[in-house]
């Protein structure tokens, strides 16, 4: 596997940070200047952020947390990744008690490489809608 290449980036980004929880993963794969664009205002937009949102948010509700990477298309330095977040709501999320359901967060991202780490990134995805869904039951 060419370590460099964006797609290969992405993939490495979704296995052992997403899934893993890797620490020195994460340093390794994020530029020091990332900005993630999807942030609410400019003082999450660093990657320590987004780092949160899996290991603090993500990783501690989802038991067997597990990236199924359905397409991705790289333009350029640009990786687009449609991927769907499976785990089991074992703990709670964003105010949500756990239900012991499996969960299935929907996800496309936008993720800008340069020289094997994360640069830029924009997303979209449907936890608000899987918050809505589990605080209506």
């Amino acid at each position: 596997m060419q370590t460099n290449n964006p797609k290969n980036v992405v993939l490495r980004f979704n296995r052992e940070v997403i899934e893993d929880g890797n620490r020195s993963s994460f340093e390794a794969l994020m530029a020091p200047d990332f900005v993630n664009w999807t942030a609410p205002d400019a003082s999450l937009r660093g990657g320590e952020n987004m780092w949160k949102t899996f290991d603090g948010v993500l990783r501690p509700a989802l038991s067997g947390l597990h990236v199924v990477i359905h397409d991705q298309l790289l333009d350029g330095d640009k990786v687009t990744t449609r991927k769907t977040l499976r785990g089991k709501h074992i703990g709670p999320l964003l105010g949500v008690e756990p239900t012991d359901q499996p969960l299935s967060i929907d996800v496309i991202d936008i993720v800008r490489v340069r020289g094997g780490q994360y640069v830029e990134h924009w997303g979209i995805n449907t936890l608000s809608a899987v918050i809505a869904q589990l605080s209506s039951k």
